[in-house]
């Protein structure tokens, strides 16, 4: 026996049962570096397996018992000695005792609630990762694996067009339409501006797609705005009768869905910011609010059945047809 119990340790591994199949999600790191994850859906199991490898064989190691954990988790940034966990969920591994020699144990997390998508944001963070631990008087080893969640939504019933007009008294009035106002990820916002009275030299307009991060209540509230896209509408001065159309496209951006106070920690919501500026460099503008939701994808095997049905849902008939006989392709695959 070594002394104290120091000469022997372990490396902890993670490895989840479908992680050659499952798909993988790009997501945001706070250093803004985007890296690949596992992604999961609500509902969907968590299951695998937990390798504890011995760096010295032939030595025991004596623990307190081990164990995995499934968390889901916020952390506000001006509070970072604070977890405020969701969800928490343990599987003990192993009683309390001794291993010998290297072993790997199954887990399995069934039907699991995830009830908010992963984010990353100025002041936030919502992750969920599992986390496996070998516990010991002095020192406990652990490994943690993170996923991503997405959240799925079903097409909005009521969708209306946003139609609003903006101006300044005998200078400029203008009206502008879109032609909805609930935008899944991957839409395409279609619209037009109509200018009914321009008496100012307007030289430039344009749509800004603006991020609003709202974190802490009260008192403590932080309101942190980014502006995800600029696209210019309109290069020039525009004369009175004149439509402008505008066809701006979502796929490119950096979006997530509309969340509204999320586990009453944060909110983000997203706004078309209309600008226009004149000839003397002064800017006019009109913010409206708009819904981001997430679509599904091609309905996958690795999917769970709630997910499944929202895809098909989303996508309608013809491109539910595409996605059965892709799912079919696979199984005979």
């Amino acid at each position: 026996m070594s002394f104290f119990s120091f000469g022997q340790s372990a490396e902890i591994d993670v490895v989840l049962n479908d992680a050659e199949t499952r798909k993988k999600a790009e997501h945001k790191s706070e250093d803004g570096k985007k890296d690949k994850y596992f992604l999961f859906y609500d509902g969907e199991t968590v299951s695998g397996k937990v390798n504890v490898t011995l760096k010295n064989p032939g030595k025991r190691l004596e623990h307190q018992g081990i164990k995995i954990e499934f968390v889901g988790q916020i952390e506000l940034y001006y509070d970072r000695g604070n977890h405020h966990e969701f969800v928490s969920l343990v599987k003990d591994l192993a009683r309390p005792g001794e291993i010998t020699q290297s072993q790997t144990f199954d887990f399995e997390f069934t039907h699991v609630e995830k009830p908010y998508e992963s984010y990353t944001g100025q002041n936030v963070k919502l992750r969920y990762f599992l986390r496996a631990t070998v516990i010991r008087r002095l020192n406990d080893i652990s490994k943690e694996l993170d996923i991503v969640v997405h959240t799925l939504s079903t097409y909005p019933e009521l969708n209306s067009s946003i139609k609003m007009e903006v101006g300044i008294e005998d200078c400029l009035h203008i009206e502008f339409e879109y032609n909805k106002s609930k935008y899944h990820l991957k839409d395409v916002i279609v619209g037009k501006i109509y200018f009914l009275l321009v008496r100012i030299k307007i030289k430039h307009m344009e749509i800004d797609i603006i991020k609003r991060e709202t974190t802490g209540t009260g008192p403590s509230v932080y309101h942190e705005n980014d502006t995800i896209a600029k696209y210019e509408i309109m290069d020039g001065a525009p004369v009175r009768g004149e439509s402008i159309p505008i066809r701006l496209f979502l796929a490119g951006y950096d979006l997530t869905p509309t969340m509204r106070d999320i586990n009453k920690k944060f909110s983000v919501r997203y706004y078309l910011n209309l600008v226009l500026i004149d000839e003397e460099e002064r800017r006019y503008f009109k913010q409206q609010e708009i819904t981001l939701w997430r679509k599904g994808d091609v309905v996958r095997k690795s999917m769970s059945h709630q997910a499944a049905v929202a895809s098909q849902r989303f996508e309608g008939s013809a491109a539910s047809e595409s996605a059965l006989e892709q799912a079919a392709k696979e199984e005979s695959g």
